[in-house]
């Protein structure tokens, strides 16, 4: 792995874990395993860190999203394994981080929003398209309008609220909220379908839905 990807790498370990407030050049440079000169041979100081790791670390989850979405059967397979990858990620993040992210890197997390937008809407989307022509989501549905309500309330449990106050309650929160959207755009035929996914590959969750 080269120097840069191992900054931004472990940058994003140390963000997620720790959040981004109290993390210094000297934790990066540490966590991966290079010299502080190394370190400001690539960045100027952590703002540039924050701004390109976030990016990066969007970009490496939108591809590995597409990945899912292309391994799945149909959409109910590919909605199911992409709830199942974020409750994997969200087993390993700080709550608090997208909250310091947008109270102290306010540019970062505008580029993390916009990406978002643009990258997940146009998922959610088309996996909606998808599930309307295979007859297992319901006809008639906004898909576009559909696809920004998911990313925008999928955003919703990554900021601490009283909802949220541990990785065990963001896991729980993520998951339920995504059941819900699921439960108002499926079919019969569709949840049919959506409770063998989720007992496949969402039974090891710590949600009790």
């Amino acid at each position: 792995m080269e120097a840069l990807e191992k900054i931004l790498s472990s940058s994003i370990e140390l963000f997620s874990q720790y959040g981004f407030k109290s993390i210094t050049m000297d934790d990066i440079a540490r966590r991966a395993g290079i010299s502080k000169k190394t370190l400001y041979q690539h960045f100027a100081n952590k703002q540039e860190v924050v701004n390109e790791s976030v990016i990066w670390y969007k970009n490496n989850t939108t591809d590995n999203c597409s990945c899912v979405l292309q391994g799945a059967d149909n959409a109910i397979e590919a909605m199911v394994k992409i709830l199942a990858f974020f409750d994997k990620i969200h087993r390993e993040m700080n709550p608090m981080a997208m909250f310091e992210m947008q109270r102290f890197f306010p540019e970062a997390y505008k580029k993390f929003r916009d990406l978002l937008l643009e990258q997940d809407v146009a998922m959610v989307r088309d996996n909606i398209l998808q599930g309307i022509k295979e007859g297992l989501y319901r006809e008639g549905l906004n898909a576009e309008l559909l696809g920004r309500y998911k990313i925008e309330t999928s955003l919703m449990a990554l900021h601490p609220n009283l909802l949220v106050n541990d990785r065990t309650g963001l896991m729980s929160v993520a998951l339920e909220i995504g059941e819900h959207f699921m439960y108002g755009i499926m079919t019969p035929k569709g949840i049919e379908q959506y409770v063998t996914y989720k007992e496949k590959y969402l039974k090891n969750t710590t949600t009790a839905i």
